[in-house]
């Protein structure tokens, strides 16, 4: 029986994983649940998993669950906070964490669940953006287990070595291909881009996500930030990663090998796949997504990236040779962004201006300590809402 926390529970992957969960009720047992603010569906989630614990960020929805868990006779204990999130991914009982809250406030509770030597599984990309060097030390020194969520990451996990310990060239690994679908305006008129809408950029073409990340794949910067990961997760350099444009979605990336070999990992564009995968690794289990029709898929395209129609992506390859706290302000400044579009005060395009803007205006400096980088942020939204003020 593995016991989980599960950081973003009322998310896109984190109701995925609830899903796997209940279908493998003698293998996994929940231990806790975190949202931000979403107390109904987490009341739901409760009634249905009975977690010890039950966290969420704001104040008032916490005392909103508290009040429905009491009157439902369920006996969930409900904290609330920051600090909470660190508790619940730190508790001696739980064996892994689910790390899926989406932006930088996922960081500090996944890099707490590393340094206690949890199996952390990463569906949370700021915390390798933000802080990739200080996470990936703190894995290594406790002995935690790292296990990407990503399709992608996730791929590339299953398409490397059985061995690979981080050294490319000694394992017969010459480059990694990481796949992207284009998004929703892989072939819209670059003219037309300007009026986007908050609407038009959600509806990806492949995968159900939540709005941020969706608008992310639109601008390509997820792909951007993925290519950050990459390099973290398998001590591999920006040089050594390629972006494919595979609008299908079936191939979720790709490991070339120095003899010519390519693997790669394939199935239909379902997040339980990958969460399945990480959750029972090494063992397989069933993860309730329908098996690939490759018949149904008849062929498979493969263009190289523009990064005229997609220069959040040229942006991040950017970021990621600049080094330091660099990365951090590139992630921020797109959180302020992504936030200012969906809101309508910006336009689609200006997204990529005001990140390179930040990256440009805000000095960048090496990163010694987790402090380092909470100022890098703070520094890059500041900055950030200034331009949007302007």
């Amino acid at each position: 029986m593995q016991r989980l926390t599960i950081l973003g529970s009322t998310g896109s992957i984190g109701q995925s994983t609830l899903d796997v969960v209940a279908r493998h009720p003698d293998k996994y047992q929940v231990i806790a649940l975190t949202a931000q603010q979403q107390d109904e569906l987490l009341f739901d989630q409760c009634r249905r998993f009975q977690p010890r614990y039950a966290v969420l960020l704001d104040a008032d929805a916490a005392e909103r669950l508290h009040a429905r868990l009491a009157l439902a006779g369920l006996t969930t204990e409900v904290l609330c906070g920051a600090e909470a999130l660190v508790r619940v991914a730190t508790l001696a009982e739980v064996d892994a964490v689910m790390a899926a809250i989406v932006g930088a406030a996922g960081m500090p509770p996944t890099l707490a669940a590393a340094q206690a030597g949890k199996k952390v599984l990463l569906a949370n990309k700021e915390t390798l953006v933000l802080a990739g060097h200080l996470f990936m030390e703190a894995v290594h020194r406790s002995g935690a287990i790292l296990l990407p969520i990503d399709s992608e990451h996730n791929a590339i996990f299953q398409s490397l070595p059985h061995n690979y310990a981080g050294d490319m060239r000694h394992s017969g690994v010459s480059r990694i291909l990481l796949t992207a679908s284009g998004g929703p305006f892989r072939n819209t008129p670059l003219e037309q881009l300007h009026n986007v809408t908050p609407e038009q950029a959600c509806a990806h073409p492949n995968w159900s996500m939540g709005r941020k990340i969706s608008v992310d794949s639109a601008s390509m910067m997820n792909k951007g930030l993925e290519v950050i990961e990459a390099r973290w997760l398998f001590n591999a350099g920006g040089d050594d990663i390629q972006v494919v444009v595979h609008p299908q979605s079936v191939i979720h990336s790709l490991v070339q090998y120095v003899d010519g070999s390519v693997l790669a990992q394939l199935g239909n564009p379902d997040m339980r796949t990958p969460i399945a995968h990480a959750l029972a690794w090494p063992q397989r289990i069933d993860s309730g997504v329908a098996p690939l029709d490759l018949f149904a898929v008849a062929h498979l395209d493969f263009v190289a990236p523009d990064f005229k129609r997609f220069p959040c992506l040229a942006l991040a390859y950017q970021a990621l040779r600049a080094g330091g706290t660099a990365t951090a302000l590139l992630n921020a400044a797109n959180e302020v962004a992504v936030a200012a579009f969906l809101e309508r005060r910006i336009a689609f395009l200006d997204i990529p201006r005001l990140i390179e803007a930040v990256l440009g205006g805000v000095p960048r400096s090496e990163v010694h300590a987790l402090q380092d980088v909470l100022e890098a942020d703070a520094a890059a939204r500041e900055a950030a809402q200034a331009w949007i003020a302007r």
